[in-house]
């Protein structure tokens, strides 16, 4: 008798060490189940940061056509083909994102981004008048900014680009943006200041160092801007004077600026040289 319940026991008891492994099993799946979203998360994060835009490209690709209802993968391989300026597939990408029954107005504006990366004006227009406007972000406004300079629309640009301004922390893109605005409606003085503010905010932009320079060269202000610039950045900026002065027939200022352009690369300036030689082939002749 006394055997029989021994027995009896250590059946309960390798019973329940059985029990204990399998919820202990369960629960260490569950754990590294999670685990592995995680990882993946941070890989998914790490695809679209850094690297070659194209193997995030084909990782997206791969990972989405594996668990096509997943948006956070359909939506990473959107980002990246706008990332490799694989433009006609971003917004083939992003259409589809939108289309998701879970899809934002983020993704709707970053729809309309990809279109205006395409060309595709009228689309991209129509895709933000779909967006509420209780929908506020820095990016939907300076699209929306984007789009009225498009259409011409100075008054509506302006006040889109002014919120645009006031919703970052990092205004340099978006002012040298409203300064090329205000460059192309011939409002000089503006753009300059607008162009000047950009740098201020960030001093490496050359784009808007190129531009400020335009502005300048627009009104007849032949002289280089006091900004930091490298050498290279220097040359360029005096060969746009010379183009702007020339432009504007002021030959002679124009041929001064190019030798100066010339003299200050650090390497052979070829695009100036050859500008200078056409000019002065043109006057001997």
């Amino acid at each position: 008798m006394r055997q029989l319940m021994i027995m009896s026991v250590c059946a309960i008891g390798a019973f329940a060490l059985s029990a204990c492994d399998k919820k202990t099993g369960t629960d260490v799946d569950r754990a590294f189940q999670g685990v592995n979203v995680v990882d993946e998360t941070n890989l998914n994060d790490v695809m679209l940061s850094v690297g070659d835009p194209n193997e995030a490209v084909s990782y997206f690709q791969r990972a989405s056509g594996e668990q096509p209802e997943r948006l956070e993968l359909s939506r990473g391989l959107a980002k990246s083909l706008v990332r490799a300026k694989r433009n006609t597939e971003a917004v083939s990408a992003w259409n589809k994102v939108t289309e998701h029954p879970d899809a934002t107005d983020d993704d709707r504006v970053d729809y309309a981004d990809a279109l205006i990366r395409n060309n595709e004006w009228e689309r991209a227009e129509q895709i933000l008048d779909r967006i509420p406007p209780t929908f506020e972000s820095f990016k939907r406004y300076r699209l929306e900014a984007m789009v009225a300079d498009s259409n011409q629309e100075w008054q509506k640009a302006d006040s889109f680009y002014e919120t645009a301004v006031g919703l970052t922390t990092r205004p340099a893109g978006v002012m040298n943006n409203w300064g090329y605005s205000k460059l192309t409606r011939g409002d000089y003085v503006e753009a300059e200041r607008l162009f000047a503010d950009a740098i201020r905010q960030d001093s490496s932009l050359f784009t808007a160092k190129n531009n400020l320079v335009l502005a300048r060269g627009a009104q007849k202000n032949y002289t280089l801007p006091v900004v930091n610039t490298s050498q290279a950045e220097r040359a360029q900026l005096l060969y746009t004077l010379a183009l702007s002065a020339i432009k504007q027939g002021d030959t002679t200022i124009g041929k001064g600026l190019l030798r100066d352009a010339i003299d200050t690369h650090p390497q052979h300036f070829e695009a100036a040289a050859r500008s200078l030689a056409a000019l002065e082939d043109n006057v001997s002749n």
